[in-house]
């Protein structure tokens, strides 16, 4: 039996290789639709990325103890997300983490709801975004996808950010390795998010938010969620968290899992049902 038509296309931005697969539309269409979707990745790249002297990252770098900045819609929204992550895992997730390997506590900042601004309480705003900014950008290329009549995608952000949308026709999924391409666990996604973090393939580039200095938990961790940028927070907190206390985050979580390879094998945190692909 003939599988489905998947159309596969690749753009690099944020120090990666993003993927757009789209399933069950004709070619060209596909094709415009993808274009769409990396012409808003690189719009976002724009405005979320540290290394843009004019983006809205570098902008609140410069602020000083009480100013404030007016922000864009989506990097306000990307800073909410990381904030609510910060709070559900008790601050193993943070945006400001390097911030301690040039400053001698944490900067403090408030997100001003009703102006898409931020102030600057304390310090200085080092943010970074790398550990968040991929999934949310996914996040955002979906809505896209979606608005083009296109619910069949599966998005990639350099393999360690997956985000499925609707099946291929005839599939129960996309088929899905945690790891590399050809990893032999594999999984039916779909409506679904992977984050996966790790020391194997960048070293130890993960910080620990409470000291600033790289994280050293020697696993590799994947973290499945409703959406990109959840899942790619919760598996870098998951390399500065103990295991008994991920699994406290997701208990109070119940749409998240994560899975741990633990030198006993694949440990699964979390209810949520993922099934295995044959």
């Amino acid at each position: 039996m003939k599988g489905p038509v998947i159309h596969i296309f690749r753009h690099e931005a944020m120090a990666t290789e993003f993927q757009v697969r789209i399933a069950d539309e004709e070619a060209k269409y596909a094709g415009q639709v993808a274009d769409q979707a990396f012409n808003l990745l690189d719009r976002l790249e724009a405005k979320l990325s540290r290394f843009k002297f004019d983006s809205d990252i570098s902008q609140i770098a410069a602020l000083k103890p009480g100013e404030t900045l007016r922000l864009t819609e989506p990097t306000f929204a990307c800073l909410k997300i990381a904030h609510q992550m910060e709070a559900a895992t008790g601050g193993a997730f943070s945006v400001s983490a390097a911030a301690l390997q040039t400053q001698s506590a944490r900067p403090q900042c408030t997100l001003i709801e009703d102006r898409f601004s931020v102030r600057c309480n304390q310090g200085k705003l080092e943010f970074d975004l790398g550990a968040i900014g991929k999934g949310f950008a996914l996040d955002r290329m979906a809505r896209l996808l979606g608005e083009w009549s296109c619910p069949a995608h599966l998005l990639v952000a350099g393999g360690s950010s997956i985000l499925a949308g609707d099946a291929p026709a005839g599939l129960p999924g996309w088929n899905c390795g945690l790891g590399d391409d050809d990893s032999p666990c594999r999984h039916w996604l779909k409506h679904s998010t992977v984050g996966g973090s790790g020391l194997a393939v960048k070293g130890e580039h993960i910080l620990d938010p409470l000291t600033g200095q790289p994280a050293r938990r020697q696993r590799r961790a994947w973290a499945i969620a409703d959406t990109a940028a959840e899942s790619d927070a919760l598996s870098t907190a998951c390399m500065v968290l103990e295991t008994d206390e991920i699994a406290e985050v997701v208990t109070a979580n119940p749409s998240w899992l994560v899975i741990l390879d633990e030198p006993e094998g694949l440990k699964f945190l979390g209810q949520r049902p993922i099934p295995p692909a044959a």
